[in-house]
C-alpha cells in the first residue's frame, strides 16, 4: 500500500475518538493513535497516564497492544494526535516500539498540511530484531 492509498482520514478520525479514551489526570493532556496493518486491520490506542510518571503507558505502546490482541501483523501507517486533534510526533520509546512493529518504512503522519514521514527517517539507525543475532556474544 502507497502512502496515497491510506486512509490518512479514517485514522486521524480513529485516532481523535481514541484521545477521548484516555486516562489523563494528571497532565490534561489527551493522545490517541490509530494505524493500519498489512491486512488492513485498524489498531487504535490512547495515552493511560500514573501518578508515578515514568509508568505513563503512551498511546503508541496501548495501540502495539491492541495490534497483539488483534493477532498481531506489520504496522503500515500511523496518526498520532492529541485532543485538539492536531498530530503529535511519537516520543523516542514510542519510535522504538513502532519500529519492532512496523520497521524503517512504517509510514507516521504529520497531519494533512505536510509529506509524511517514516519511522526510519523520525529514528535513523534504529535497534530491531535483526541486529540480535549480528550482535550477540555467543
Amino acid at each position: 500500500m502507497s502512502s496515497s492509498n491510506i486512509p490518512w482520514q479514517q485514522l486521524r478520525t480513529s485516532a481523535l475518538h481514541a484521545t477521548t479514551l484516555s486516562y489523563a489526570p494528571y497532565s490534561h493532556v489527551t493522545v490517541g493513535a490509530a494505524a493500519i496493518t498489512e491486512s488492513g486491520a485498524i489498531v487504535t490506542g490512547s495515552n493511560i497516564e500514573n501518578a508515578s510518571y515514568g509508568l505513563t503507558l503512551c498511546a503508541e505502546c496501548s495501540l502495539v497492544s491492541d495490534l497483539a490482541r488483534q493477532g498481531g501483523g506489520r504496522l503500515l501507517a500511523i496518526s498520532v494526535v492529541a485532543g485538539d486533534g492536531l498530530p503529535l510526533a511519537p516520543c523516542g520509546r514510542c519510535r522504538q516500539v513502532l519500529f519492532e512493529h512496523g520497521g524503517k518504512s512504517l509510514i507516521v503522519d504529520d497531519g494533512s498540511d505536510h509529506p509524511v514521514r517514516t519511522i526510519g527517517d523520525l529514528l535513523p539507525d534504529a535497534f530491531g530484531p535483526a541486529d540480535l543475532d549480528t550482535r550477540s556474544n555467543s
